[in-house]
């Protein structure tokens, strides 16, 4: 941010603010930490305006490296203030076996080029601990009202900031036994998180009784520290999760007035009729789905999907839609694949994009903060989410390390999935499967295609109309009403089942009208030279054959 740069041996060990060395000079020298010119009193012929020692009592100045090395000017050993039985001998190399390798007061591991040593009382310091020892005491109205005393000893203990375990070194009330990680001094107090829509502020006692945290899902002991939503009686979150690095985009908020923005979508103008801030040219009137008649003639200009079976708002005087969901979406909101608040783009120009969440690409509407982008779909994902593929149980976004299998689509999932949080349920859905459309139609078949979450007792070969492969019936596939179709996701759906009929999209370098596939005879794709099977196709711009199937790998090869 600033063009500061640390050599690695000052950044590991940095130079004291006073140093003596009476063999360069008599005098103490102090450390400028400022960018000016000097000339060296070393006579060293080096010229620039790096940070340098000067003599407060006469005119010169001297290099750092010039009068104090990071590893050879150190003393062999010291006398520090949280061990004053014996002294610190400074060692290099492995610590000692018996010892456990780490930092007595801050707990890090011990840098093996240089630490001190008790070998008496196996107290062990890094440098940065002995360099800059942390304080005493300390007074800090807004961590606890007493002062707060530094306890150098290895001792289990849990902090009342935060409810978990530590094991070394807390600051104590010997007035009322109140412990705290060091670490945990510096927790903010009032922040935003990507799981709830409002500030939440912390609490040194959470109070709320048999309460689970709002990210990871745990029980919360109530009678320790964590943060608490003002607004939401019952929402509370560890500390620890509140100030994870995917969960907090580290802005503290205290004394930062909160302002109240306008999030609803659209205008209710009557019962039936609303303005939507998408479609500002025309009112939209409500037609209710009576969950027989298909409208596939339709496209819902946010998720690109048909309108369907579902209930949609409709523009009198032009051809633009949206279903009811989408009409919903507020216009700024918090999700837990970002830091930041995403605001709804209505992407008027119908510029593709690739979603972060389920890595399709999209023209529709799409929720965007910088360069992160999520279709509307993805982006309207909150906790709990309900899925009738899992009905019984909410799941949940629970981060977890390595790979993860889709309980849809049987792929890999890199921490990416909403899973079951119920006992050993296991349950998890990549976002591609958790935003299948539940209905939808293809040229195949008549009538409208439901989606299939698996069946685990079959027997026999399940066969898909379209690709006229085998298709794994413990994988969701779409059927029809008679259950006679077993039909791949991808085949009935495409690559590219979210951009939009009609639309022209830009892959690569070339640009393509987005068109549907529901002539008798398929278009030829001039990249895989085979017959587009899926529902669009990319027709090139300007001509009238030439064409590439919908999977965005031909595309972009072709591209």
């Amino acid at each position: 941010m600033c063009d500061f740069d640390v050599e690695l041996g000052c950044a590991k060990y940095p130079p004291p603010d006073v140093i003596d060395n009476f063999e360069m000079h008599p005098h103490k020298l102090i450390l400028l930490k400022e960018w000016t010119e000097f000339e060296c009193s070393a006579k060293c012929g080096k010229d620039d305006c790096r940070f340098h020692y000067k003599c407060a009592e006469c005119d010169v100045s001297f290099h750092v490296d010039c009068v104090w090395h990071p590893v050879t000017d150190h003393p062999t050993e010291v006398n520090h203030s949280y061990h004053s039985l014996h002294p610190l001998k400074l060692l290099t190399g492995e610590p000692p076996e018996y010892s456990d390798g780490t930092c007595r007061l801050c707990g890090r591991e011990i840098d093996k080029e240089l630490f001190y040593h008790c070998s008496s009382c196996n107290f062990t310091l890094d440098m940065p601990c002995v360099l800059n020892p942390l304080q005493k005491s300390l007074v800090e109205p807004k961590v606890h009202d007493h002062q707060l005393t530094l306890l150098p000893r290895l001792d289990s203990f849990t902090c009342n900031a935060c409810g978990r375990k530590g094991d070394r070194s807390p600051y104590t009330c010997f007035d009322c036994g109140f412990m705290i990680h060091q670490e945990c001094l510096c927790l903010p107090r009032v922040i935003n998180i990507n799981r709830h829509d409002h500030r939440v502020y912390r609490t040194s006692v959470l109070g709320v009784v048999d309460s689970v945290c709002g990210v990871c899902r745990k029980k919360v002991d109530w009678t320790y520290g964590g943060f608490s939503c003002k607004r939401c009686p019952g929402y509370v979150v560890h500390s620890k999760c509140a100030t994870r690095g995917d969960v907090w985009n580290g802005k503290e908020l205290e004394g930062v007035p909160e302002e109240e923005e306008d999030v609803e979508p659209y205008v209710v103008i009557d019962d039936n009729t609303i303005h939507h801030f998408s479609h500002i040219e025309h009112y939209l009137r409500r037609i209710h789905g009576n969950g027989v008649l298909y409208e596939d003639n339709k496209w819902c200009s946010a998720c690109t999907h048909p309108i369907g079976l579902q209930s949609f708002y409709g523009c009198m005087d032009c051809d633009f839609s949206l279903h009811h969901k989408c009409a919903e979406c507020p216009k700024k909101k918090w999700h837990v694949l970002h830091n930041e608040r995403l605001t709804l783009v209505t992407n008027k120009e119908q510029e593709v994009f690739n979603c972060y969440a389920c890595r399709q690409e999209s023209n529709g509407f799409m929720y965007k903060d910088g360069n992160r982008k999520l279709d509307v779909l993805c982006g309207s994902i909150s906790e709990p989410f309900v899925h009738p593929g899992h009905p019984h149980h909410p799941l949940y976004y629970i981060p977890v390390e390595g790979e993860t299998i889709c309980n849809g689509c049987k792929g890999n999932i890199y921490r990416t999935d909403i899973s079951c949080i119920v006992g050993d349920c296991g349950f998890l859905l990549c976002f591609q499967c958790a935003t299948l459309p539940q209905v939808v139609k293809h040229i195949v078949h008549n009538h409208p295609l439901s989606l299939c979450y698996g069946e685990e007792d079959a027997s026999g070969k399940y066969w898909c109309d379209i690709c006229e492969k085998e298709t794994d019936p413990n994988n969701w596939f779409y059927t029809c009403k008679d259950q006679q179709a077993s039909l791949h996701t991808k085949c009935v759906l495409g690559d590219s089942g979210r951009l939009m009929p009609g639309s022209i999209a830009k892959v690569w370098s070339n640009c393509y009208k987005v068109v549907l596939n529901n002539s008798v005879t398929r278009p030829f794709c001039r990249q895989c030279k085979s017959h587009s099977k899926y529902p669009i196709y990319l027709k090139f711009l300007g001509t009238s054959e030439k064409y590439i199937c919908c999977s965005f790998l031909c595309a972009y090869v072709w591209g």
